[in-house]
């Protein structure tokens, strides 16, 4: 099974890719950026978030697209360009016939590390852990994309 995680952005959108192997163990297959420059028109960076994500979703093939649930937002000017953003993200699933989840960041804490509250670093040394990776990528953005996948399956594997 094939879980492709998103941490939703207009900016900069983190994707990352896991699969669950046959021995229950998590492989992890890859992960990156989406990215949008400001500079453009609104619809092209939909466009753009559009097609990238269509690519990875054909080249990939997942079996679940998980994305983060977000509640509240830091900065009020982003608000309405990242729920654009989320439903682009949403509709391309759907058009792709990808069944969709969404966490909190409060579940994928939780979820990875025991602990609702844990910082990014303790976050990401966990899912460097959990999947064997020599380094953490430089990104935030796609660490996050894989504790949101990371989450849908350890969350599964609790209940089967």
């Amino acid at each position: 099974m094939i879980i492709l995680g998103i941490d939703p952005g207009i900016a900069s959108i983190g994707y990352g890719l896991v699969k669950k192997t046959e021995t229950k163990k998590f492989e992890y297959l890859g992960c990156g950026l989406i990215k949008t420059t400001p500079d453009c028109h609104i619809a092209k960076r939909l466009q753009k978030i559009n097609n990238e994500l269509s690519r990875i979703m054909k080249t990939f093939q997942p079996d679940i697209m998980v994305m983060e649930r977000v509640y509240f937002f830091r900065n009020l000017k982003t608000i309405i360009p990242v729920s654009q953003a989320q439903g682009v993200i949403l509709l391309t699933a759907a058009k792709n016939k990808i069944p969709i989840f969404q966490f909190t960041p409060l579940e994928v804490k939780m979820t990875i590390t025991g602990f609702g509250r844990a910082e990014k670093e303790v976050v990401q040394e966990k899912i460097k852990k959990i999947l064997k990776l020599k380094e953490i990528s430089k990104s935030d953005d796609a660490m996050d994309a894989l504790a949101i996948a990371l989450t849908y399956l350890m969350k599964k594997a609790k209940t089967s």
